[in-house]
């Protein structure tokens, strides 16, 4: 499994409860009763934990929950104070009442090893190697109280409620919450899970400096989901929600991620690298113009997203910067959909945008993939220059370990073929450690966690990073690259890069630039690309991505109708590039795993463009139609609202009565209205409904089907030629009866006596 699908944790975890039998121990030796059936979850949240959902065919009752708001010191070096200190709540949650409550914290054996971290980062650690005495929280605690608490206990000496540590390591630690419910025994009731690392013990032992230190880098993401439908001028633009406003304000995830940055480059101006969504950056420069929401809502954001712009330029003047595929597209998704012309889109248009933006220029030709991971296909596609199309094709790649095969280390590797290039390797560990569970759902002995959606720490990850600078100093390098859109406090990513200051000024670790990385010449130049499983399965779906390949057939088929009127008026290509960026939005890794997300993204883009065509079609008349004759033409008034010039044609639906003839294309000018005399035969007499539409030569439709009412007193051709072919028989058929009756006639009367010489038969009266 990759170790993408890896639980790890950052901070603080969850809690479970189990009732133990009350004849299991006395409610004074909490010290014998407090295991728990499995081991609880690894630390996700300094300031609060969260419950793991049952396991099968198991009710876990549910009594205490463990919040804890601060940890320190988070990294232990020979000047950290000598103790630790937790302080929090813990809050009764069950429908009984909870005595004799109390709280120790507890350690493991230092984690020696990389494999055993990597088990830790997945299921927490043995943390029983060290229990001290407990330390009595609250008497008793009532169905929804809550009880305030600071635990101190001394890191190292003989105390009874000593952690013990004598030696640097990096130690796992458990706070461990025992009380005793109402009918029932004194039992563990919360857990908290973590790592501590401990570089050097204050008064004790110190790890000593490596002889090779650790290259460090740092690629800083500037990302969210998409969340812009159409780009306008000042005040037009609209947005799907106003969730922006929000996070680009004080105290929001971008400002958060920005500051952050900004507190950090000025130590560690060569490690620190931005990577930034294009998409992104467009929405916040639509936002800082006024604009709206979908529904016709103003937005409240135009301040918030100027004042966040204006110090994103000024943050990144003369620093590195890396551009996102536009709005993170699924290029994997893109490769399979066979959208060649949009992957090419999501990797080229970024570039000069944030150029535009920022006034800065992107690491050229360097790609950083969804996951870090590519499949063959889609990597030969990306690496091929097109240069027709202007595309020189990739020539650097960000890729997780578990992407490369046969590229042992962490340097930078050439991945052969026609158009080798260089790969540079994510430290999968400490990523994943800050990606936490925030977007994966964990499996900790059978009992599955539903997915995070609070903000993960960083405390695991500190510790990892600590352990690759002070423990596996070999001169490797180190790329970290937290979640795309990651959700963690200020204060979490403050603690991170501190950690990764104290480590670099005391010469554990040293900077190495991105630009470094990209340009070197490696080592190991017949790496290949891998693409996990696990990667492929957590693509865009099928059902996305044949939504948006059907968009962009009718794209391309509206955009081969449209040509430009004159320099005064747009250009297709004016009209259509905001739609196909749409179908990126539709398209972006975002949506993984969130299906929904990416439907409503799907349609969004499909009522963009059918906004589009929807601004050519046939004028509905206001009366009916009157033909003349049985060859009069239907009068139709065709309009196109676009500034572009569009080739049309004009359908009618078969009607009973009335034969269609053929009609040319016309040609519709920019913002112009023609009434086109549509040839027809009338069959019969009569009043017809008859259909007509719209469409472009390739076949897309524009506009709403128009239903005209056409009535005909005349006949056609055809009748009037029957009829006369009718009357003519007619008249034959009588002459041919009139001359045989003549005949018949003369022929009877030919030996009989004239009835003049006839003498009348007198009466015999």
């Amino acid at each position: 499994m990759s170790l993408k699908k890896l639980v790890c944790t950052a901070a603080v975890a969850a809690f479970v409860v189990i009732t133990a039998p009350a004849a299991a121990a006395q409610q004074g030796q909490p010290d014998e009763v407090d295991a728990l059936p499995f081991m609880p979850a690894p630390a996700t949240q300094v300031w609060a934990t969260r419950s793991l959902s049952a396991q099968p065919g198991q009710a876990q009752p549910q009594f205490l929950r463990l919040d804890i708001d601060q940890l320190t010191p988070r990294f232990v070096t020979s000047d950290s104070p000598a103790t630790v200190r937790i302080t929090g709540k813990i809050v009764n949650i069950g429908d009984r009442k909870v005595s004799d409550i109390v709280l120790r914290l507890e350690r493991g054996e230092p984690l020696d090893s990389e494999d055993d971290l990597r088990k830790a980062l997945r299921e927490p650690a043995a943390a029983e190697a060290v229990q001290p005495k407990f330390t009595p929280v609250a008497g008793e605690l009532e169905p929804g109280q809550q009880k305030d608490f600071t635990l101190e206990v001394p890191l190292r000496g003989t105390e009874p409620t000593s952690l013990e540590v004598e030696r640097p390591g990096i130690y796992p630690i458990l706070a461990n919450v025992n009380g005793r419910p109402d009918y029932g025994g004194q039992a563990r009731l919360a857990a908290l899970s973590t790592l501590l690392p401990v570089l050097g013990v204050p008064g004790g032992e110190t790890r000593g400096k490596p002889g090779a230190s650790s290259k460090l880098t740092v690629l800083w993401p500037i990302a969210d989901r998409p969340r812009l439908v159409r780009l306008g001028g000042e005040g037009r633009s609209e947005l799907i929600d106003d969730e922006l406003a929000a996070s680009l304000s004080v105290n929001g995830r971008l400002y958060g991620l920005l500051q952050a940055y900004e507190q950090a480059v000025p130590q560690m101006s060569t490690a620190m690298c931005l990577a930034i969504d294009p998409d992104l950056l467009r929405t916040v420069q639509a936002m800082s113009t006024g604009y709206q929401l979908r529904g016709g809502t103003e937005g409240k954001g135009r301040i918030e997203a100027k004042l966040w712009l204006d110090r994103l330029k000024l943050a990144v003047t003369g620093r590195c910067v890396v551009a996102l595929p536009y709005a993170d597209a699924d290029l994997v998704a893109l490769n399979r959909a066979k959208l060649a012309t949009m992957r090419t889109l999501a990797v080229t248009d970024g570039p000069k945008l944030i150029q535009d933006v920022l006034s800065v220029q992107p690491l050229p030709d360097l790609v950083w993939p969804e996951d870090g991971v590519l499949d063959q296909s889609t990597f030969d596609e990306l690496v091929t220059p097109q240069p027709d199309k202007g595309y020189p094709g990739a020539k650097s790649l960000l890729l997780d370990p578990t992407g490369i095969a046969d590229a042992p280390g962490t340097a930078p590797v050439v991945i052969g073929g026609k158009n080798p290039v260089t790969a540079v390797k994510i430290d999968s560990m400490v990523s994943d450690a800050l990606q936490g569970s925030e977007s994966r759902p964990r499996t900790l002995s059978g009992v599955t966690t539903p997915v995070e959606s609070q903000p993960v720490s960083v405390q695991n990850a500190l510790a990892v990073l600590v352990f690759r600078a002070g423990w596996q100093g070999d001169g490797r390098n180190v790329l970290v690259a937290p979640p795309r859109r990651w959700h963690a406090p200020l204060s979490e990513m403050t603690e991170f890069l501190t950690t990764a200051q104290k480590l670099l000024t005391s010469g554990y670790a040293s900077q190495t630039g991105l630009a470094e990385l990209t340009g070197a010449t490696p080592a190991v130049t017949n790496a290949k690309i891998s693409y996990p499983p696990e990667a492929g399965a957590r693509e865009i779906s099928a059902i996305i991505s044949d939504s948006v390949t059907d968009q962009s057939v009718e794209l391309n088929g509206l955009v081969a109708a449209m040509q430009q009127e004159d320099s005064a008026h747009a250009s297709p290509s004016d009209l259509a590039d905001p739609l196909w960026l749409g179908l990126l939005r539709a398209m972006s890794g975002a949506w993984r795993g969130n299906e929904q997300g990416a439907r409503s993204a799907a349609e969004v883009s499909q009522s963009e463009l059918n906004a589009l065509t929807g601004m050519v079609g046939v004028t509905q008349p206001n009366s009916p139609i009157l033909l003349g004759s049985g060859d009069s033409p239907i009068p139709v008034t065709i309009t196109n609202k676009l500034d572009v010039r569009v080739t049309v044609r004009i359908n009618l639906a078969d009607t009973p009565g009335i034969r269609k003839l053929d009609l040319a294309d016309q040609v519709l000018p920019a913002r112009g209205e023609r009434v086109v005399r549509v040839p027809v035969e009338v069959l019969r007499s009569g009043r017809f409904p008859v259909s007509v539409r719209l469409t472009t030569p390739e076949g897309v439709a524009l506009g709403d089907t128009v239903k005209l009412e056409v009535s005909s007193s005349a006949y056609g051709t055809i009748t009037v030629i029957i009829t006369v072919i009718a009357g003519i028989a007619l008249v034959l058929l009588s002459g041919r009866r009139i001359y045989k009756r003549v005949r018949a006639r003369n022929g009877e009367n030919g030996g009989a006596p004239s009835i003049e010489n006839v003498t009348p038969e007198k009466s015999s009266a």
